[in-house]
């Protein structure tokens, strides 16, 4: 995976090709917290992404740049939405990586981003709950049965393996057995406990995941939190008090939530700032949680920097397994 040759190849890795490439949770949360470290100390660059496209233009497509000097990988994401707001099943979307390896110059691969996303994402939320969750926290409740949700448990117990309350809300039955499926993959010993109302289980939950898509229409408000507990909000199911009321806020990253998070605006049109970013407390620089009383929101928008060092990981594994189609481009 390190030639020097100017015209070295460049691997082709489809959506196929990395389909079912072995990547455990376990190893997906550590590929992820390495990411944070690096950027929590300086040792990984990741600047601000270039959107171009706006609610009245047919697309919307963005480009983010990272470097990863302790992974020694330079990579540029895209990501390109076609219809964004087409609800009679015209709206495409497709995201890449491209990864080049950054001590010898070589490209490495060119991935399909569709499994990236779905793993970093719970990886992220993982990290998330064990930085914040209060020191008794038993039981989870996860809110939605699509791609976030069916990845949740696996990876959120990967990190946090004392839960073992496991709550579901989900309206569509092949996502709930989807659910149940990639737990038993995980961990056969586990269960999962289907809820009817979101908003009662919230009150006896310690973590919740709001994971559900934007057609959802549970909104769990403040009022219906325990205390001490941690809300992450992936996609949607929070209502704006969860932040509004929270007594401490994190993100993965506040730029990002100022733009994404506008939803979660408070009856003033004002979205709360944050007390601190994830890199920050998992690199010991700041402290979130400082009892176990605290009510504490949390926002995952993702950074590319953990997209590159999930797909570094996942290319370097399916590279080894044979998988792809090299071109050479430079010759």
């Amino acid at each position: 995976m390190n030639p020097t040759q100017e015209s070295a190849p460049l691997r082709l890795l489809s959506r196929t090709d990395l389909a079912d490439v072995p990547f455990p949770p376990e190893e997906v949360v550590a590929a992820v917290e390495q990411a944070y470290r690096s950027f929590g100390s300086g040792t990984a660059e990741n600047p601000t992404k270039i959107t171009v496209g706006g609610v009245h233009d047919r697309s919307v497509a963005y480009a983010m740049l990272g470097r990863d000097t302790d992974r020694g990988v330079v990579a540029m994401k895209t990501s390109y939405t076609f219809g964004p707001d087409d609800d009679r099943g015209g709206k495409r979307y497709t995201t890449m990586i491209m990864l080049y390896d950054d001590t010898t110059g070589a490209p490495i691969a060119l991935l399909d981003g569709s499994r990236i996303g779905a793993l970093r994402t719970p990886a992220v939320s993982a990290l998330l709950v064990r930085e914040t969750k209060r020191s008794d926290a038993r039981s989870v409740l996860v809110i939605g049965t699509g791609v976030q949700g069916r990845n949740a448990l696996p990876h959120l117990l990967a990190a946090n393996p004392e839960l073992d309350r496991l709550m579901l809300f989900g309206t569509h039955a092949g996502g709930i057995d989807a659910v149940r499926s990639m737990l038993a993959d995980y961990d056969p010993a586990r269960s999962v406990e289907v809820v009817t109302d979101p908003r009662a289980a919230a009150g006896e939950a310690d973590v919740i995941l709001a994971t559900a898509g934007p057609a959802t229409r549970v909104a769990v408000e403040s009022s219906d939190l325990r205390d001490g507990s941690t809300v992450v909000l992936v996609g949607y199911g929070l209502a704006p008090s969860t932040l509004v009321d929270a007594d401490r806020a994190i993100a993965t990253n506040a730029a990002q939530m100022a733009i994404t998070g506008r939803d979660m605006a408070g009856p003033d049109g004002t979205l709360r700032p944050v007390d601190a970013e994830l890199p920050a407390v998992i690199t010991g620089r700041a402290r979130l949680r400082q009892h176990d009383a605290q009510r504490i929101f949390a926002f995952n928008s993702g950074i590319v920097l953990t997209d590159i060092a999930v797909a570094h990981a996942l290319a370097q594994r399916a590279i080894e397994l044979g998988r792809g189609v090299d071109v050479t481009l430079w010759s």
